[in-house]
This record gives structure tokens, C-alpha cells and sequence, in this order.
């Protein structure tokens, strides 16, 4: 028959961990060690926590920009004449609470006061557009000029085209002058100026009216180049509006035409996770050290408990909750100082970016519960590992070996 466990004497091994965490004159370095190995592990966690905070702040706020401009859900033809007013008609009987905003569009050239910008035009229809575009419906006005632009606040800068003067489009259409052709020009006034955030967008996106682009492209009247489409649940949305779809259209989501963009900063944010892990994983290492000459420096107060009844299990006890103890006491530390220095970078405006690469000058911060539960998860596991080894080799020691060499 197997031998009964001991049940273990809590009280005593609480008094030899408190004797233990006392600094001790004859051997400093092992209260040092573990000194550093709890600041090592409280920084770690708290740049973990900074970190992964500015990551997915950044990663939100460019998805909110992102969102703006490229709009949630897009149905793009196949074949041409795919889109027209008859499928847009269908869709909002089958889907009331979605918003629809058809489109046309072309890449042109704008030109003014000598300055030249290759833009992509949208020819849409202005209150359709205000509907799904709250950045459009702040910029436009209530103007009836079918030939007027909505443009961005940087090619209005560029262009030294402020609301209510003209420009000059250049089509890729050609037009008979004489015996020849020539690109086909259009003045347009300047009807609104946009801020979408994003200088990319800014720059590169205008608006005009359906009527301009079918009076000089020609366009078939309720034909699209494309479909627009608001919605609130863009991911639920998507399978049940790919159902009711003809096989000459398809549907693509916001974060599918943005899908190696957020790849990219998914795959960042995992990597910057591991490396700072690192840190926790050095610190751990002191947890090691600190133990390991705890054990060395006190082999032969092990060896005297031993010898006065104390079981292998409370000696290994012992041990193993010295390094949680160090190892707990680091994360709770760090864990206030991450939530601190996230409070600071959200109130204050410590560091400061340029607007028009990142959409915000304001450093944006959002430590999210799942991250800080993974980085509390690695932390743990880091120390509850560093913790084994030194109890294992602490409850190993040999009595007998011990005192014979006193």
C-alpha cells in the first residue's frame, strides 16, 4: 500500500517564506537577484501593456478612417450593365434596413493655377451619397450645377482650388477638335471641400454628379459602375446580400480591399508581443538565480528541517511560492504602472503625430481585455516554470549528505 501524503504545515512554511524575503546581510546578491527580477518583470508587463495598447489603438484608428472612406460593403459588376436601378430596386425591398448609394467612375486629371494631380472621380448621387458618407455630407452643398466637384481639402490646397472656384478635369476619352482629337477637358466649380482624416484620400478622391458623368461619358442612365452599401452589421450583412445576388455581380467587405494592410498590423502586433516577452522571460531568469542561491546559501537550514520532521513537499512549497511571490508582486507592480502610463498618454498629449499620415494627431491608446489577458496569461506561465526548478532542487537536497559535510 502506498503511503498516506502528509497534509502540509501551512503555518510553518508561511514563516520560512517571510524569514526568507528578509534581506539578508551575509549573502545581499540573492536579495538583489530578486529585486531585479521583480522590477524585471514589472516593466516587462507594463510595456506589454503600453504596447499592445498603442498597437491596437493604432490599428482602430485607422480602421475608423478607413471605414469612413472606403465604405462597408461594395457590389462591383462582373459583366457590364450588371448594376442597375432594377437590382438596386430588389435589394432594398429584400433589405429595408440597409442604405444604398450606386456610383460612377473614372481616373482623371485635374488641373489648375499650373499645378497637376491625377485624381479617381465618383460620379454619384449627392443625396444618396450624404446618406452613407457623413465626411460627404459635411463637405457638400446645396448647389444645382450638375458640372461641381466635392474634392479633398489637400488637392483643394495643391490645386489652389478653394470651394467656389473652377478646375479642369482631363478624361481619358478623347474628343474631335478640327482634323484631330484631343483629351476631353471639363471646367467644374469647386461645390465642397472634404477632411476625410487621411491625406492619401484627400488627395486622390473627388465627387461629382450622375448627370455629369452620363452628359460626358456617356453613360448609360441607370447603369452603374458600382453599388455602395451602408450597413451597420457589414460581416452579417455580407453572406445574406451574397444570396440574393445574380451571378454577374459580387460583394466585397471594407476589410476585404483592406485585407493585407490590417494583415500586416495583425502580424506586427503578434511579433511585438513576443519580443517583449522577452523581457519577462530575461527577468524570469533572476527568479531562477534568486532561488537557486537561496538554495545554495541555506542547504544546511534545508537539511536541519529535514531532519526535524519537514516533509520534501513543504520544503518544495517553500521555494516554489518564493518565486510566485516575486513573481505575483512583479505583475501587480507592473500591472498598475501600465494602467497608469495609459491613463497618461489618454489625458495628456505627451507624444504628438502628424495628422495627415496617421488621421490623428493624438497618440491613440486601447489595451483591450483579451490582450491584457494574454499578456498576463504568458507572464504566469513564464513564472510559474521558473518557480519548479529551483523547488525541485530544494526539495532534493540529502540531509545526510549535508550535515556529514558541516
Amino acid at each position: 500500500m502506498s503511503k498516506p501524503l502528509t497534509p502540509l504545515n501551512k503555518t510553518f512554511v508561511r514563516r520560512i517564506i517571510r524569514h526568507y524575503l528578509k534581506y539578508d546581510k551575509e549573502n545581499p546578491f540573492i536579495f538583489i537577484s530578486a529585486v531585479l527580477a521583480f522590477l524585471g518583470i514589472a516593466a516587462g508587463v507594463m510595456v506589454l501593456m503600453i504596447a499592445m495598447g498603442i498597437m491596437n489603438g493604432t490599428q482602430k484608428e485607422f480602421k475608423k478612417r478607413l471605414f469612413v472612406m472606403n465604405y462597408p460593403l461594395t457590389i462591383l459588376p462582373v459583366m457590364e450593365d450588371a448594376i442597375s436601378d432594377t437590382l438596386i430596386n430588389s435589394l432594398s425591398r429584400e433589405f429595408p434596413h440597409l442604405k444604398f448609394s450606386p456610383y460612377y467612375t473614372t481616373q482623371v486629371i485635374t488641373k489648375n493655377a499650373g499645378a497637376v494631380q491625377g485624381s479617381l472621380l465618383y460620379g454619384v448621387d449627392f443625396e444618396k451619397e450624404s446618406e452613407i458618407n457623413p465626411v460627404f455630407r459635411e463637405a457638400k452643398s446645396s448647389g444645382s450645377n450638375k458640372f461641381r466637384v466635392v474634392i479633398g481639402d489637400s488637392l483643394s490646397y495643391e490645386m489652389d482650388a478653394p470651394k467656389g472656384n473652377k478646375v479642369t478635369l482631363y478624361f481619358s476619352e478623347q474628343q474631335a477638335i478640327g482634323f484631330g482629337t484631343m483629351p476631353l477637358q471639363k471646367r467644374f466649380i469647386v461645390d465642397g471641400v472634404f477632411d476625410s482624416g487621411l491625406k492619401a484620400y484627400d488627395k486622390a478622391i473627388m465627387y461629382t454628379t450622375l448627370e455629369a458623368f452620363e452628359k460626358l461619358l456617356k453613360r448609360k442612365r441607370g447603369y452603374y459602375d458600382g453599388l455602395h452599401i451602408f450597413t451597420k452589421n457589414p460581416e452579417k450583412d455580407i453572406e445574406a446580400i451574397r444570396k440574393v445576388l445574380p451571378e454577374n455581380v459580387v460583394i466585397e467587405g471594407w476589410w476585404q480591399q483592406n485585407g493585407n494592410f490590417f494583415s500586416a498590423m495583425e502580424m506586427e502586433k503578434k511579433a511585438l508581443f513576443l519580443v517583449l516577452l522577452l523581457i519577462i522571460l530575461v527577468a524570469s531568469l533572476n527568479i531562477i538565480s534568486s532561488l537557486l542561491m537561496t538554495v545554495m546559501s541555506r542547504r544546511s537550514e534545508i537539511a536541519l528541517m529535514r531532519t526535524l520532521g519537514a516533509a520534501q513537499e513543504e520544503i518544495r512549497s517553500i521555494f516554489f511560492n518564493l518565486g510566485l511571490i516575486i513573481g505575483v508582486a512583479g505583475i501587480v507592480t507592473g500591472t498598475l504602472l501600465g494602467g497608469f502610463g495609459i491613463w497618461l498618454l489618454k489625458t495628456f498629449d505627451i507624444i504628438s503625430m502628424p495628422a495627415d499620415v496617421y488621421g490623428t494627431s493624438k497618440l491613440p491608446v486601447d489595451l483591450t481585455m483579451s490582450d491584457f489577458g494574454f499578456i498576463i496569461l504568458g507572464t504566469s506561465v513564464i513564472i510559474l516554470l521558473s518557480a519548479l526548478y529551483p523547488a525541485k532542487k530544494a526539495a532534493q537536497t540529502d540531509p545526510l549528505t549535508v550535515l556529514r559535510n558541516e
